[in-house]
């Protein structure tokens, strides 16, 4: 599904990431943890295809980027960020910013089509949020603009799903209602999510596989258990601590 090989990545003469050697089977989910500025986002945006390594290879869905149109491979990847959020128009209703994703749009300047209103509609029914779809985008809380981002990722029903940072800024609450939603719209079917977030707690029992970043290098990647390990963590963070798994889910405790 997603392949990075021998992937560096330099600019202004500063390495962003070194050496990434990162290889995403169909049907696993990953987690990509590191501190700021250990190159999560900078991966992300390469399987996006918005920036290109300085050596090595980018593959996705079984295609080599430089040799294929992106324009017609993003239909397949759902993408949610804040960066994207903030391209779309805060005066367009709910139900509309969703239909745009089923065409990659920022926004509509024709007439939608019937069947991109009705999906629409039904994504926004399957998070609860029917009442909103006639509201302005900007009226919308901070967990309610989240999750109207993920129903538009997945208006293409995408092969691949990117979350960056899904959660920040939620509180408790919220933040447990968005890792609901995504477990319950993508947990299913042939589609691999890749999932990006600073808070070992937001790996819920649908993710797979951890890759841990530190510094632009991949220091260990591969089933959860096996890489979410005191040691590694603290070599990744610099911090020391204990691990405990709850209902498969890992909760950190800083000594």
């Amino acid at each position: 599904m997603i392949k990075l090989s021998n992937v560096n990545f330099i600019r202004e003469s500063r390495t962003i990431l070194q050496n990434i050697n990162l290889h995403i089977r169909e049907g696993e989910h990953w987690v990509l943890l590191g501190r700021n500025g250990s190159g999560k986002t900078t991966i992300l945006e390469m399987v996006n295809g918005y920036h290109f390594p300085s050596s090595g290879s980018v593959d996705v869905l079984g295609h080599r980027y430089g040799t294929v149109d992106l324009r017609e491979l993003r239909r397949s990847i759902g993408y949610i960020s804040q960066s994207l959020f903030e391209k779309l128009s805060p005066a367009d209703p709910v139900w509309e910013v969703v239909a745009t994703g089923a065409y990659a749009f920022l926004r509509f300047y024709q007439t939608i089509p019937d069947e991109a209103r009705e999906k629409a509609l039904e994504l926004l029914g399957r998070i609860q949020l029917s009442h909103l779809q006639n509201q302005p985008l900007g009226t919308l809380s901070q967990g309610e603009r989240k999750k109207v981002m993920l129903a538009r990722s997945l208006m293409s029903e995408p092969k691949v799903l990117i979350l960056d940072e899904p959660c920040s800024g939620l509180d408790l609450y919220e933040r447990e209602r968005m890792l609901q939603s995504v477990q319950e719209l993508s947990g299913g079917g042939n589609m691999t999510v890749l999932y990006v977030t600073h808070h070992i707690e937001e790996i819920v029992p649908m993710f797979t596989h951890v890759a841990l970043l530190e510094q632009g290098e991949l220091i260990a990647a591969g089933p959860k258990r096996e890489v979410l390990t005191p040691e590694l963590l603290k070599r990744a963070y610099d911090v020391p601590l204990e691990l405990e798994w709850f209902r498969d889910r890992p909760w950190a405790k800083v000594l």
